[in-house]
This record gives structure tokens, C-alpha cells and sequence, in this order.
């Protein structure tokens, strides 16, 4: 099965197995990442699912919507370059091996 490996901000890797079809946020969620809030449910309407996406992902990746982009600006960590909103990060076969860093707070 697919994975995405989340970085905690104490440098610790945890990968986990996600399927075709379900947001990275779904996937840290059914396996309990600490960091990931996920506080809507997965509908956008928060930014409790912060992620960094590593740098040789982020070309992967769809375009970020004006609305995720928009939540990303009150996201409690601070906002980089990288930064997306794991419920929007829809998991595909080409994104085996994913890389999200996890910000140190998502409050």
C-alpha cells in the first residue's frame, strides 16, 4: 500500500499507509498522527491540518485553491512557502513516499 511519511517537529518520522482516493489529513486521522487537528473534518473550513510539504514534493502537487490559501493565512504556525492544508492533498499512486513536515502547533 501507498505511504506518507510526517515529520514531527521533534524530527521524528512516522510513515503511514494511505489509500488512492482519501486526503493525506484522512490517512494521519484514521492512524492517529499527533499534529494533524483536522478540527472541520476535512471540509476547508479551518487550518487545523497544517502540513510543510518536503520541497521535492511540492511540484506534485495541485494547485492550491484561492480558499485554502486563504485559511492558510490564519494558520497558528507560521505560514512558509510549503505550506498546504492536508485535507486538500488528495492521495494518488504518484504520490507513494509523500513527505509532510508537521508544524509545532496547530492552535
Amino acid at each position: 500500500m501507498p505511504s506518507i511519511t510526517f515529520i514531527h517537529s521533534d524530527g521524528r518520522r512516522q510513515p503511514i499507509e494511505a489509500s488512492e482516493g482519501e486526503s493525506a489529513m484522512q490517512a494521519a486521522t484514521r492512524q492517529d498522527i499527533n499534529g494533524i487537528l483536522a478540527e472541520c473534518g476535512g471540509n476547508a473550513m479551518c487550518a487545523t491540518c497544517h502540513v510543510y510539504v518536503d520541497e521535492a514534493w511540492l511540484a506534485r502537487l495541485p494547485a492550491m485553491s484561492d480558499d485554502e490559501d486563504a485559511l492558510l493565512d490564519g494558520a497558528a504556525a507560521d505560514r512558509l512557502p510549503n505550506s498546504r492544508l492536508s485535507c486538500q492533498i488528495k492521495f494518488a499512486a504518484d504520490l507513494d513516499g509523500l513527505v509532510l513536515n508537521l508544524p509545532d502547533r496547530q492552535l
